[in-house]
């Protein structure tokens, strides 16, 4: 599905991302992790088109997509969250799904004047599915709420709503579980999990619950320094001396200390 080959990005003499190279498999959960600095975020952005990488390749099944503006590999079903949700604040739920799809017929002026009917049938259209999205997520409640009266969490699930307003092929969620109370984590986790085994939605998640990445995801993989450290299962991954060394460090050793 992604492929990245010897990435760079550098900014002056700091380099980010440091030929980083890796694989998300078609149809997979693939968590990314890595301690604060390791790169994890810049290798989005530049995977995402957001950044344009100092040299290295990526490539989305057998095409190098490589630099590809945002809006490309938006249409080509590749498509990213943040850390901070992007929300239309002063827009209801539903009106922050029915933006997302591109290319919609109201969005001319001259179009409002003369195909009026068109418009009206692709807002039902887009109305519907966008009903369908919030009763999969169990958020049908907030369909008319602001959006920038949500919680954190909600925020969070109306971000990953946005994603099922397309035809995504890959997501990258970064930290979806960043400030999200452990009820509506539960939601999210849920619903990437059904996204996955029941539209085929793949994933790459960025997030540092390790109990969250061990439920969602296999394989895992670990940056640190801009480079790839390892890759493998979640226990694996834990029982990895480099990964406990330049990552879970002082505090996975303490916690088998105290016998937590």
């Amino acid at each position: 599905m992604i492929r990245v080959e010897d990435l760079h990005k550098h900014f002056g003499g700091f380099r980010a991302v440091d030929g980083a190279s890796m694989t998300i498999e078609k149809g997979s959960i693939t968590g990314l992790i890595g301690p604060n600095g390791a790169g994890k975020t810049t290798l989005f952005n530049v995977i995402a088109g957001v950044l344009k990488p100092t040299s290295g390749r990526v490539f989305m099944g057998d095409e190098d997509v490589t630099g590809l503006p945002p809006h490309e590999l938006f249409h080509k079903g590749l498509l990213r969250t943040f850390q901070l949700a992007h929300e239309f604040s002063s827009m209801t739920v539903r009106e922050n799904l029915m933006m997302v799809p591109g290319k919609q017929t109201g969005e001319t002026i001259v179009n409002t004047w003369f195909r009026r009917g068109q418009i009206d049938r692709e807002e039902e259209a887009l109305r519907k599915r966008a009903d369908e999205v919030l009763d999969f997520l169990t958020i049908r409640h907030l369909t008319h709420e602001k959006a920038g009266n949500l919680s954190g969490g909600q925020k969070k699930l109306l971000e990953l709503g946005r994603t099922m307003m397309v035809d995504a092929n890959i997501v990258f969620l970064d930290e979806v579980g960043a400030g999200v109370n452990r009820t509506l984590l539960g939601t999210i986790s849920d619903a990437i999990i059904r996204l996955n085994k029941e539209r085929g939605y793949t994933f790459c998640v960025i997030e540092h619950d390790m109990d969250f990445i061990g439920k969602l995801c296999d394989p895992v993989i670990v940056m640190a320094e801009g480079k790839v450290l390892a890759q493998g299962s979640a226990e694996g991954i834990m029982q990895n001396e480099q990964v406990i060394e330049a990552y879970l460090g002082r505090g996975l050793k303490n916690k088998e200390m105290i016998g937590a």
